[in-house]
């Protein structure tokens, strides 16, 4: 199984900087929560092992938010190296398309859309949220092909 770094790290790689890309914290932590709950809603099992937790400006993964906070709203530095071998082709098609559909917006704009989201909504400030209620929700949003 993957840790949250890993997923981080898998959207970073993605990321062109000459292309005017440019991932925050604020960002990262919005992609990792929609990579989790897409994962969970399509395979009944969490990509990654670390929790989200409910917090203002909305879901983050403590973890990853501790390693990246240094950065504060500033770009994260995209990682020199990636062993790709650790993504098998499901978990690759998932993040990048993940990230084709989120990592279009800016980190405010995805945190305004988990604030419309029942996962981060109804859960109390700083609890976890749960693997359940993203799985339920996230349900909601995917299609069968």
């Amino acid at each position: 199984m993957l840790n949250c770094f890993d997923v981080a790290d898998y959207f970073m790689a993605l990321t062109c900087f000459e292309a005017g890309d440019l991932i925050s914290n604020m960002k990262i932590q919005k992609l990792v929560y929609y990579a989790q709950g897409f994962h969970l809603a399509i395979h009944s099992k969490p990509l990654f092992t670390e929790n989200i937790e409910a917090w203002t400006y909305g879901p983050v993964c403590p973890e990853l938010y501790h390693k990246y906070k240094k950065y504060d709203s500033n770009a994260l530095p995209i990682p020199d190296s990636i062993d790709f071998s650790k993504y098998n082709a499901a978990t690759k098609d998932l993040l990048d398309e993940v990230y084709e559909v989120y990592g279009q917006y800016s980190a405010w704009k995805l945190m305004n859309l988990t604030h419309e989201e029942p996962p981060w909504r109804n859960t109390k400030q700083g609890e976890i949220i749960s693997h359940d209620a993203m799985e339920t929700y996230f349900k909601t949003l995917v299609t069968e092909k």
